[in-house]
């Protein structure tokens, strides 16, 4: 049988048309890192991460990375097992072919080492083993390895992918010295491109937080200290006979954290995480397939983009698999697309089988992937669709509440004033308020039969909670204040605004105060012109604007 010959394009799929997003590399190489790392500690080279504290020790194992914009230059270094010398060529010249065991190291296949050729013109490994006097280094010239994939695309020179290879890697060693680490890997991406700023943050220095923010959600990181719920997260998977891979990854000495936080902005104004939710996942065999949990909000609207933490992120090993919106088709009702969004938390996919695809954008397909998505997509529609659904009929029922409210003191204050031109203003103002009334006392009787039971797990929970913000509710609908307004605000407030059915007073109309001199018919005349031109105004200007300038010429006419 003939040899099978595998041409340059296959390296150039393996970098180039491997990742669209260049800030892949960092997952890619602190997946590896994270690897050896598991390895120095079952080796005793380094001291292991103790996961039975309620704040896990992350133990000795360091990922550092180094960024240096002015240089173009990127380096990722560990202080895990390194490379024997004797195995390092195997080891790093063996392409897809890794040593690494599916379902239990991180990465398996052997690949991702290269996908740093596709943003630079040089890649560099350095290695060292523990209690070796030697140092190896693998030097690869990208430009050489585009330019003859170029030459081979362009028919100019027939290349194979062993020529390829062979023409743009050199092996060395050198004797270790006083500078070197006693253990270590290092990956040095050499004079970056310059159209892949974003492997820095961007163009401006301050865009270094934006690579942060990625690697804060991509990386198998601690949360940060202010997440209170954290513990809980601990000990949830502690209780699951599982934990939550973490280790200490920094950017230029600065530790990485995933920045959860109870305070989010949403569609309407800040909502606050007051609890987590779990929930995990078992095949039909009864084994763990998974386990998420997710913030417990009001879910007054879908969290803004801004806020790095929107969504249910999935993950496998702690890595992100995929975006930030990778679970969002999990939602398949019409209604629900935008699902994803009213959400903060994580997803854990446990089961081996549920194995990353080359690109970890998602899982490969076999049976348990397909039964994983089954519970996900029940659990996402049968529950977590009825909590921000409930969630955003609670907010609308609380702004009728809130907007009768509103307009019943504006209308006891300006018939208190004597701001109203006429009869007829009053009347239609009346009628407007009536219509707001009935709107809150249906709203009311909705929140009272939802805190009986509604169809969300939280739905009384959410209740409970929002009716602290509430302006004016009550069982008996006769929409009284806040609790927190005293017995003497109360019984002032009552005096104050009197039954707006007996409107009708001897008080004169703003229209008898302005023009004392016009007679009946006259003031009717005046009151009709003065409304035209009022009208003229609000549809001129915003709603603001309009109201103070009608303002403003009452006060001056009164």
């Amino acid at each position: 049988m003939s040899e099978y010959a595998f041409g340059a394009n296959i390296i150039e799929n393996l970098t180039t048309g491997m990742y669209q997003d260049s800030k892949v590399i960092y997952r890619e190489y602190i997946q590896n890192a994270c690897d050896q790392i598991d390895k120095a500690e079952k080796l005793g080279i380094l001291k292991s991460r103790n996961t039975n504290n309620k704040y896990p020790d992350l133990g000795q194992g360091v990922i550092d990375i180094w960024l240096k914009p002015e240089e173009r230059y990127i380096v990722i270094e560990d202080n895990a097992t390194g490379i024997k010398a004797e195995e390092f060529q195997r080891t790093l010249g063996n392409i897809a072919d890794s040593d690494k065991i599916m379902g239990q190291d991180k990465g398996f296949r052997g690949i991702g080492r290269l996908c740093g050729l596709a943003y630079c013109k040089r890649l560099v490994f350095t290695s060292r083993w523990a209690g070796e006097d030697i140092v190896s280094i693998m030097s690869c010239d990208a430009l050489k390895m585009r330019k003859m994939i170029n030459e081979a695309n362009t028919k100019i020179q027939r290349h194979s992918a062993n020529d390829v290879l062979n023409a743009m890697i050199e092996f060395s060693t050198r004797p270790a010295n006083k500078k070197d680490a006693d253990h270590f890997f290092r990956v040095e991406l050499i004079d970056i491109n310059d159209e892949n700023e974003e492997l820095f943050g961007g163009k401006d220095e301050d865009n270094l937080e934006q690579l942060i923010d990625y690697l804060s959600f991509v990386a198998p990181v601690p949360y940060q200290a202010n997440f209170v719920y954290r513990s809980e997260l601990y000990a949830h998977a502690k209780e699951l006979n599982t934990r939550i891979d973490e280790y200490d990854i920094r950017i230029n000495g600065e530790q990485i954290f995933k920045k959860y936080k109870t305070h989010l902005k949403t569609g309407n104004g800040i909502d606050d995480v007051f609890g987590i939710e779990f929930h995990d996942f078992y095949a039909d065999d009864n084994s763990l397939i998974g386990w998420m949990w997710f913030g417990k909000t009001s879910f007054k609207a879908a969290i803004k983009e801004e806020e790095i933490s929107r969504g249910l992120r999935l993950r496998k090993e702690n890595i992100q698999i995929g975006e930030d919106d990778t679970l969002r088709d999990m939602f398949t009702r019409e209604t629900s697309k935008r699902g994803n969004n009213y959400f903060i938390g994580e997803i854990f996919a446990i089961s081996r089988e549920l194995i990353p695809n080359s690109q970890r954008a998602y899982f490969n397909e076999n049976p348990t992937r397909i039964e994983f998505e089954h519970k996900l997509k029940d659990y996402f529609n049968n529950t977590l669709y009825y909590i921000y659904y409930e969630g955003s009929d609670i907010n609308s029922s609380i702004k009728k509440i809130n907007s009768y409210h509103d307009k019943f003191v504006e209308f006891a204050k300006k018939k208190a004033q004597g701001s109203f031109l006429t009869v007829e203003e009053q009347e239609r103002e009346e009628h407007g308020l009536k219509i707001k009334e009935q709107e809150a006392e249906k709203a009311i009787n909705n929140l009272e039969k939802k805190r009986g039971g509604g169809r969300s797990i939280l739905t009384s929970q959410i209740i409970e909670r929002r009716i602290e913000e509430i302006s004016a509710i009550d069982t008996g609908n006769t929409l009284e204040k806040k609790s927190g307004e005293s017995a003497q605000e109360k019984h002032k407030r009552s005096e104050d605004e009197t039954d707006i059915t007996t409107y009708k007073s001897k008080k004169k109309f703003l229209v008898d105060t302005m023009f004392p001199w016009a007679s009946r018919n006259e003031r009717k005349l005046l009151s009709e012109t003065m409304e035209k031109i009022f009208a003229i105004i609000q549809k001129s200007t915003d709603n603001k604007t309009s109201e103070n300038i009608i303002n403003r010429i009452k006060d001056e006419l009164r």
